[in-house]
């Protein structure tokens, strides 16, 4: 399991890595809420963990924004606001889960868990990209059923078209804790999407990004 981690309390951002990874939960972490944005937009991560107040954008904007880009990714709001109204904006915007500071590492294991064992809010059966239809459901292309890897890797090229999804994330999100000794799996994946692209006649293309990662664009 990978997390994006977006606090701006380093000392607490610290003890709280340190415990997930005890967990065997790998943790992405950053202090600023523009850097969570951009971060929680490229996908791959099985859970998102925001602060609500942080510098540059907050964590309600971050969750606004992810949710009105269709990600269904599961999210944990944190705040030391414990008013009820701002559980309620929280949640009505899309978040799964709420915890108010002062919490226990371990109660908020305890929601990671929870929310990604949940199935995940569909908020589109189905991806358009160009020529292609994705469908959620089934992990099937124009009709084709993906294997397991080739969907973990194909759903945040559809998901972001014409973005790059670096090679890390696509990494750590089909191999997990598995990924250090995977260096070459994605570009492996990457060829058997390729091909069924090219079985299924599609005039789109995964490009690769050298040295950044791939992303999927319309043929020329």
């Amino acid at each position: 399991m990978r997390i994006l981690y977006v606090e701006d309390e380093e000392r607490l951002a610290s003890a709280v890595i340190y415990l997930l990874k005890k967990e065997r939960i790998a943790v992405d972490w950053t202090a600023d809420g523009e850097e969570g944005l951009e971060m929680a937009l490229r996908g791959g991560y099985d859970c998102l963990v925001l602060d609500i107040m942080l510098p540059g954008i907050s964590g309600v904007e971050i969750l606004s924004s992810v949710r009105g880009r269709g990600l269904a990714t599961p999210i944990i709001m944190l705040s030391a606001l414990s008013e009820v109204e701002d559980k309620v904006k929280a949640l009505e915007t899309g978040a799964d889960d709420y915890l108010a500071k002062p919490f226990k590492t371990t109660e908020l294991i305890a929601r990671i868990k929870a929310v990604t064992r949940r199935p995940p809010l569909q908020v589109d059966e189905v991806l358009k990209f160009g020529d292609l239809e994705y469908d959620l459901g089934n992990r099937s292309l124009n009709g084709v059923v993906l294997t397991g890897k080739e969907a973990d890797l194909f759903e945040p090229l559809i998901r972001n078209p014409g973005k790059i999804q670096h090679k890390e994330q696509l990494l750590a999100r089909a191999w997990g804790n598995e990924a250090a000794s995977s260096d070459n799996y994605v570009e492996v994946y990457m060829s058997y999407l390729r091909k069924k692209l090219e079985q299924l006649n599609s005039k789109t293309a995964i490009k690769t990004v050298r040295n950044l990662g791939y992303k999927l664009v319309e043929a020329k």
